[in-house]
């Protein structure tokens, strides 16, 4: 991977993040960095898991690799705010 493919990919993950936090329901008491960085994870994930599925490569925009990276994004900040807010109790 190029400088300029992780660079995007840091800039995607950021999106992600925040998309995957918008489909989990209610408040989340997590800080955006970690958002952030949920999002970023997800995104390297959801690239991976689409490879080994072989639906990374697609005519157009890729919409499963997208719908993956979110669902784990939403999966990540779940688990997040659900081990965060114990924390803080």
């Amino acid at each position: 991977m190029e400088v300029t493919g992780f660079l995007t990919a840091i800039i995607i993950g950021l999106i992600i993040g925040a998309l995957g936090r918008l489909v989990v329901p209610g408040k989340q008491n997590i800080p955006i960095w970690l958002t952030l960085v949920i999002g970023v994870i997800a995104a390297l994930l959801g690239t991976l898991l689409a490879g080994a599925l072989d639906v990374a490569e697609t005519d157009g925009v890729d919409w499963i690799e997208l719908i993956l990276q979110v669902a784990l994004a939403a999966v990540g900040v779940a688990i997040a705010a659900g081990a965060y807010g114990r924390r803080a109790r």
